[in-house]
């Protein structure tokens, strides 16, 4: 098979880059703004764009059969025998060279991380995503790993609540997609993930249920300030309603009866793709958007005063 380079460019899932941005909370959070810090920051995000499309390469790798019984998974490139199994794992290889490479030449504490995410992912690939509630963990560790490398490359102190609510609405997208693929398997009456037998949405709504009420609780003790060893002012605790808002908004999208209303205009945005439900969906747009200006008025009060 010749080599397809947009084919193999797609299979990287470059889509999927954006979940990298999560480097930059640490810098974000803090108010800082100077140059060296986001370069720092900058850097960690590339090689973190770099072995993620590694990981993507090996999973869609060795799940290949799977995925060509998917509705939607079935068109990537590996599954649609666009890109060779051996060219994917080729590139994996060489990209993850080039990723541990760059997050060295920034810091090593930075490669660690780098590393001791390829780990847990490639056990993901391998086995982690068939044993029930592991699996769930160690997709939200990818996204905890991310924050803490955002803060280790700039070297920042990182507050433990910030880390805390990191991590928990990271397990919260998880049980979000896992929902939507259990969705899938009663819908398509084809078990697509092996361990999706073991859940039921039941079982999922109490975990998501428990999960955002606690990411929830945590964003707002960190919200409350340096008498928490939160945020560096309590003004943050404006920004509040805007994840609570956030919260309720991405519950209603991966409602069943909602996201099959919305299935029909546009397929590719449901919860098991969390990142076209944050590009894709306006309500949630609205909503970062005014997280952001609120957290920039902050700081920019704070540092003017």
């Amino acid at each position: 098979m010749a080599l397809n380079p947009t084919a193999l460019f797609t299979a990287c899932r470059p889509r999927q880059w954006t979940k990298n941005l999560l480097v930059f909370a640490a810098p974000l959070f803090a108010f800082r703004l100077d140059t060296g810090i986001w370069l720092q920051a900058g850097g960690a995000l590339v090689a973190f764009c770099l072995i993620s499309s590694t990981i993507y390469l090996l999973n869609d790798s060795l799940d290949v059969n799977a995925d060509r019984a998917h509705p939607i998974k079935r068109n990537r490139p590996i599954a649609a025998g666009l890109v060779s199994v051996a060219s994917a794992l080729t590139t994996a290889a060489l990209v993850a060279v080039v990723s541990l490479s760059m997050a060295a030449a920034v810091s090593v504490p930075l490669a660690g991380l780098v590393l001791a995410y390829a780990l847990i992912q490639v056990g993901y690939c391998i086995q982690f995503k068939q044993v029930i509630l592991l699996d769930l963990f160690s997709i939200s560790s990818g996204f905890l790993l991310r924050a803490v490398a955002g803060g280790v490359a700039a070297d920042l102190p990182l507050s433990p609540w910030f880390l805390l609510t990191v991590g928990l609405l990271a397990l919260f997208l998880a049980i979000e997609k896992r929902k939507a693929e259990l969705r899938v398997v009663q819908d398509q009456s084809v078990i697509t993930r092996a361990v999706l037998a073991r859940y039921s949405l039941p079982l999922l709504l109490r975990l998501e249920s428990l999960v955002s009420t606690s990411a929830f609780m945590s964003y707002s003790l960190w919200a409350a300030g340096p008498a928490l060893n939160g945020a560096s002012t309590s003004w943050m605790l404006l920004t509040v309603p805007f994840v609570l808002v956030g919260i309720f908004r991405y519950q209603l999208l991966s409602d069943p009866q909602e996201a099959e209303r919305r299935r029909s205009s546009n397929p590719d945005r449901t919860s098991e793709k969390p990142e076209e439900l944050l590009l894709g969906d306006r309500g949630i747009k609205l909503t970062l958007l005014g997280w952001f200006v609120t957290t920039a008025v902050i700081g920019a009060l704070g540092l003017a005063s």
